[in-house]
């Protein structure tokens, strides 16, 4: 089924802090966030469903305690109301704060299938981007946040938001979503937030070697160009499809024994993540038709960001906000991945990759694969990554209508990427959002569902 999804613009107004903010505020990049500085921004898409809503319900109360509870919730977020900057007098580029900066909202209303387009069966791509509002970025100023609400008139609405990634990584741009939605759902005109919704924000907390910073922002630039501009970008094949699958506890399970029984002798990392990763990764591949013998050079490249919050030395606070990731992977031979034992395989590596995380060593491991990563990226490189975690429970961004019907990340179109978040139900299991060509696809979900029916 497609649908025509033809989303009329209502409002485009800014924002900003209340109530007012008379701080002038600014805020440096560590390393962390410099190694983001050239990614296109991460869009998420949270459907949330109200059966009978009226135009008039939601521009008089919905769309005016979103607006507020957002405004309110810009004051502990001052960084998201500002602007990334590169002045002349700075060698890298700041955050800056101003008094009535703010964040760009656009209000929308859609005529599309609220049902199709939040459902889990296939779905094309090009529908999901009208309601992802754009990120203004240019050589000398890039917004740090856009955001787009949508109504779908006897449906319920979506909040999309396109973010930076140089200045907020996935965890804190999860907790920017909850807090915004625990105001709201709270009515609270006190702009108090619980501990945990608190953000940190605190450079001096991330401790790294002296010039490490600068050392990765010139690896980004060429010609000494001081462009804020990111990496240049093909357009989004129209062939392209989503589709949203689940693995539930009990298939984790199934997996973990597959795994165990062939790596009797092993002790590995198999984690809900690791099993869910590899097990997706041997599907991909497969559907992608790299048949044994066809081209035995044919190599698989997947990758990982890792929370370093709790294993740098010493672990910095869980809502610290920026970024605190770094990058993880490595390569398979493709011939190795479509045999019957590919699961394990990829496993083994994925396993191999967990154990770099250990405690207290993570910077030296992130320095060398950073130094790897950029260029690699600059050259359009693509392997399989990921985008979100089931660990951020996205799902808990209730604003006062109830949870989200579906989440999405709507930028794995661009880069090759799969999402994860936790099933919706709680039922411990794992969602998992696919980009795929259409044939692809086709062959991705009849391998998905078979595949886990061949497990004990």
């Amino acid at each position: 089924m497609a649908s025509t999804n033809s989303v009329k613009i209502q409002e485009v107004t800014k924002v900003t802090p209340h109530p007012d903010s008379t701080t002038e505020f600014s805020l440096p990049l560590t390393f962390f966030d410099i190694f983001w500085f050239k990614f296109h921004p991460v869009e998420r898409l949270f459907f949330y469903q109200i059966t009978h809503l009226t135009p008039q319900f939601f521009n008089s109360v919905i769309l005016p305690q979103l607006k507020q509870s957002l405004s309110i919730t810009l004051l502990h977020y001052l960084p998201l109301a500002g602007n990334l900057v590169w002045p002349q007098e700075t060698p890298k580029p700041v955050i800056y704060y101003f008094r009535n900066d703010g964040v760009s909202l656009t209000v929308a209303e859609s005529n599309a299938d609220f049902n199709y387009l939040s459902g889990h069966g296939t779905r094309e791509v090009v529908e999901f981007h009208s309601l992802i509002p754009d990120l203004s970025i240019s050589d000398d100023k890039a917004a740090v946040i856009a955001i787009q609400i949508t109504l779908f008139p006897n449906e319920g609405f979506s909040i999309g938001t396109s973010a930076h990634h140089a200045i907020l990584d996935g965890r804190s741009s999860t907790m920017f979503m909850k807090s915004w939605a625990y105001v709201c759902k709270q009515g609270k005109q006190d702009p108090s937030l619980s501990p945990e919704l608190t953000p940190l924000i605190d450079r001096s907390v991330i401790q790294y070697p002296t010039g490490i910073d600068m050392l990765f922002l010139n690896s980004w630039l060429d010609s000494n160009s001081r462009s804020l501009k990111l990496l240049p970008r093909e357009g989004v094949d129209s062939n392209l499809v989503r589709a949203t699958f689940e693995l539930s506890r009990e298939d984790i399970k199934k997996l973990r024994v597959e795994v165990q029984e062939v790596k009797q002798s092993e002790q590995l990392h198999l984690s809900t993540f690791v099993l869910t990763y590899a097990y997706v990764i041997v599907c991909i591949t497969r559907a992608k038709g790299e048949e044994e013998g066809k081209n035995p050079n044919s190599k698989v490249i997947f990758g990982f960001t890792a929370d370093y919050r709790t294993r740098l030395e010493p672990p910095i606070p869980v809502n610290y906000f920026g970024n605190c990731v770094g990058p993880h992977g490595g390569i398979v031979e493709a011939n190795d991945i479509i045999k019957g034992d590919g699961v394990s395989v990829v496993a083994e590596k994925l396993s191999e990759s967990m154990k770099e995380l250990k405690k207290g060593s993570v910077l030296e491991e992130t320095g060398k694969n950073l130094a790897y990563m950029i260029p690699f990226m600059k050259q359009g490189g693509k392997g399989i990554g990921i985008a979100g975690s089931p660990g951020f429970e996205i799902y808990g961004s209730d604003f006062g209508w109830g949870r989200p019907k579906k989440v999405e990340v709507v930028s794995i179109d661009k880069n090759g990427s799969i999402c994860l978040a936790e099933s919706r139900d709680g039922s411990g299991g794992v969602e998992v959002g696919v980009v795929l060509e259409k044939k692809e696809m086709e062959v991705f979900a009849s391998l998905f569902v078979d595949g886990l029916r061949h497990f004990k």
